[in-house]
């Protein structure tokens, strides 16, 4: 699995806990995610998705999850970028904040599957079916 991360690096204890979730061996490509607020976002998300260095291919038929920018409007303008490579959603990791921490430190939280929730919102759009 390839995780895409868009955020803080991944610790080594991270990593093995995302790996027991997925059960797949993840391979980490870090993406430096930091945003000009001044200029249009979604050409400077654009060069950010292409430093991934994926091929259009890969982009279609591996698998792949997302660790989103903390800046809620680069993870959206990300998310829709994404959706076009790839023809849907990709999984998001979540971290959380580790409670009563001394020093700021996350845990992995769950594995979003974006794709689930899309199809399940679905279903009420048109609750009698269609």
């Amino acid at each position: 699995m390839i995780l895409l991360n868009f955020s803080h690096p991944i610790t080594d204890e991270q990593r093995r806990v995302i790996e027991q979730m997925t059960g797949q061996r993840v391979d980490i490509i870090m993406i430096p995610s930091q945003m000009d607020v001044q200029q249009p976002l979604a050409p400077q998300m654009a060069a950010m998705v292409e430093a991934a260095g994926l091929t259009p291919e890969q982009w279609q038929t591996e698998s792949i999850l997302i660790s989103p920018p903390a800046l809620n409007f680069s993870a959206v303008a990300l998310l829709a970028e994404l959706h076009g490579r790839m023809g849907y959603f990709p999984p998001v990791l979540r971290l959380r904040p580790v409670a009563d921490s001394l020093s700021p430190s996350f845990e992995v939280a769950e594995i979003m599957n974006l794709q689930k929730i899309r199809e399940e919102a679905r279903k009420k759009r048109y609750p009698g079916g269609r």
